[in-house]
């Protein structure tokens, strides 16, 4: 409700909604009464929160992994609640049809979805697979999964992991952060024989900030091998104060296009990730058509009009080794 009176004002209509709430209005003597006991009340709440927050602070020093994500300008972090919306929302009401605006640059429509709808299902594992041709299971994974039991992750039917190397913050400095399990979750797959791919969170503007990216991407890497791509992920994590939010379809586009070249005279295998709304609104897809394409759309139908070679279809995924809701992708490689 809004309010445009003055404050009395507000605070009057707030208390009168609610019988939990002594009125504003009633007479003094029952103001007087009653006072006292809200003045207790109020006091007993002070305390509670002071306990509270006295465990807020206790808990960071002793386990500050567990805020740390929360503290900085991670866009992760925004989007993670909203993917968790999307998804809930697909389910409810599948994605079946879309397009997307061609450019007027000369180029190659992207090859076109080969599947329909209904080829995946879910294996033994309760992970989605292709009827029609080889496909893989995979997770991707971040800080916010923390420590992670790969041989179990890989035992229980898991092909492939995509781990995030790091971010760019998405507030105007722009800093470069290194996901803080990169090191872990490195070691700990090659430990576990488990296959990988990586993947960089993009706040980046322009194509300097790009080569950047690029530059620091590779550095945190360093010698280990790559059995699945090195991607780029791309996304508006804060629309009215983020950093990338003027930037326009022209300029992504270029900065997509950028990286993938960039990282196939490197000796890589580039692949861009995308959900439907930036594919129709913000991409010039046709201008991307040597890229392979990472989408994610939250529902277990492929509806999306052009080929993907790889599918984020869950964001609440549960695996075991991995504590809480993980993304699980399934890998459809050309054939």
């Amino acid at each position: 409700m809004k309010h445009s009176g003055p404050q009395d004002d507000y605070l009057y209509e707030e208390f009168e909604e609610s019988d939990d709430y002594v009125y504003l209005d009633e007479e003094d003597d029952a103001k007087s009464a009653q006072g006292s006991g809200a003045v207790a009340v109020l006091g007993v709440i002070a305390a509670l929160c002071a306990l509270a927050l006295a465990g807020v602070i206790v808990a960071s020093i002793v386990a500050p992994s567990l805020f740390r994500s929360k503290t900085n300008d991670d866009p992760d972090a925004i989007l993670h609640s909203l993917h968790l919306e999307q998804e809930r929302e697909l389910k409810e009401n599948p994605q079946v049809q879309g397009s997307t605006e061609p450019t007027t640059e000369p180029t190659i429509p992207p090859e076109a979805n080969p599947f329909d709808q209904y080829d995946f299902q879910y294996n033994k594992h309760n992970y989605l697979y292709c009827l029609k041709q080889q496909s893989y299971v995979g997770v991707d994974v971040s800080a916010f999964q923390h420590d992670i039991d790969w041989k179990t992750v890989k035992a229980s039917g898991v092909d492939f992991a995509m781990l995030r190397l790091g971010y760019r913050g998405w507030g105007a400095k722009g800093t470069l952060v290194e996901d803080e399990y990169i090191q872990k979750n490195l070691a700990g797959c090659a430990e576990a024989g488990m296959p990988i791919g990586v993947y960089f969170f993009s706040q980046a503007t322009n194509l300097k900030e790009v080569y950047e990216e690029i530059e620091f991407m590779l550095k945190i890497l360093g010698d280990y091998k790559l059995d699945y791509p090195i991607v780029l992920d791309w996304e508006e994590a804060n629309p009215t104060e983020g950093r990338v939010r003027n930037v326009t379809r022209r300029e992504l586009t270029d900065m997509l296009r950028y990286f993938c070249d960039e990282m196939n005279v490197r000796g890589f295998n580039p692949m861009i990730y995308f959900n439907w709304t930036q594919a129709s609104k913000m991409i010039y897809l046709n201008e991307l058509e040597d890229a392979p394409f990472w989408l994610a759309l939250y529902q277990d139908r492929m509806t999306f009009p052009f080929r993907v070679e790889m599918w984020q279809y869950t964001s609440e995924g549960r695996v075991p080794g991995i504590s809480g809701d993980v993304d699980i992708n399934v890998y459809i490689p050309p054939i």
